[in-house]
């Protein structure tokens, strides 16, 4: 796809830009044919793939960590167990290192969030044309449409919309237990009478502006940058698969159509140069994408323990 009548930018923009459904002023309720239908559709429209492969992910891993919750014995484990078993003691380590109240939902949501994120990551190992080749074929095929009209991001975590709503669930629920822990007074308390403190209450009214103003800024900062560096990182290393595979195709393209000469050879060259450095990202990216998951599974195990933290 990277050579098929598509220009550098015009691929980059492709593989960019999500399958994308709804409201059109001229269209009505549609999926978006272009970059700029999607932005007609305005902020309610939906990110079709983002939700498929989200969802699908997700319930992948009910179904195996269930399934395998269920077949557990005491005998010898077998090998999805013993990765299970490795799997929820790493996630209970972390737990007990991180947070000092006791709640019977925080060790299964960081499970859940640790695995759901890895998942999605995971999804960008896998070769950038791959996937949205297959459905630009499905949808020249079946419903007849323009393979470059077909657009289909499947790492959900290069869509702020996804990350964003991951870390505000995270934040809602700790505000919720902010307030279930503290009552609405230990809440408020802890907005406006931190971290300047006096023991004057004539001074210490006055200092209530700044404090609530230093305190609303952590806070809010706190589902930005969970957000946002999980956003930034995966975008940039789906930027970085993009821009090889541009190189890689480039060099096939130019082997194939110079024939035997000082161009075939510099196309040979950078095909071999594209294959190495594919490689070599998706080495080092392996890394990338289990240590993102593990930071906001630890920021989340965090930002609960503070949440159920009575100063």
């Amino acid at each position: 796809m990277a050579s098929d009548a598509l220009t550098s930018s015009e691929y980059i923009s492709h593989h960019l830009q999500n399958w994308t459904f709804g409201l059109h002023p001229q269209n009505g309720w549609s999926f978006a044919q272009s970059v700029a239908e999607a932005k007609e559709m305005g902020f309610m429209a939906i990110h079709v793939d983002t939700m498929l492969w989200s969802v699908l992910l997700g319930l992948m891993f009910i179904f195996f960590f269930h399934r395998e919750a269920r077949k557990a014995t005491a005998g010898v484990p077998t090998g999805m167990q013993n990765f299970v078993e490795w799997v929820v003691e790493f996630i209970d380590t972390s737990v007990r290192g991180s947070f000092t109240a006791k709640s019977k939902l925080v060790a299964p949501m960081a499970l859940t969030v640790f695995i759901w994120i890895f998942l999605m990551n995971f999804m960008d190992l896998i070769p950038v044309d791959w996937l949205p080749t297959l459905a630009g074929m499905v949808g020249s095929s079946v419903f007849g449409v323009d393979p470059h009209s077909v657009y289909f991001k499947v790492v959900s975590t290069t869509d702020p919309n996804a990350t964003i709503g991951m870390a505000l669930t995270v934040f809602a629920l700790m505000i919720f237990f902010s307030i279930k822990n503290k009552g609405i007074g230990g809440f408020v308390g802890e907005l406006t009478l931190h971290p300047f403190h006096s023991h004057n209450m004539a001074v210490q009214i006055a200092l209530i502006p700044f404090n609530l103003f230093l305190e609303l800024v952590s806070l809010i900062s706190k589902p930005i940058s969970l957000s946002l560096r999980l956003f930034g990182n995966m975008y940039a290393g789906e930027m970085i698969f993009i821009l090889i595979a541009i190189m890689f195709s480039a060099g096939m393209l130019l082997a194939a159509v110079t024939g035997l000469s000082i161009d075939t050879i510099m196309g040979a060259l950078l095909t071999l140069g594209g294959f190495l450095l594919q490689l070599g990202w998706a080495i080092f990216h392996i890394l990338v994408i289990t240590l993102q998951a593990f930071i906001f599974m630890t920021l989340t195990i965090v930002y609960m323990d503070m949440a159920h933290a009575d100063h």
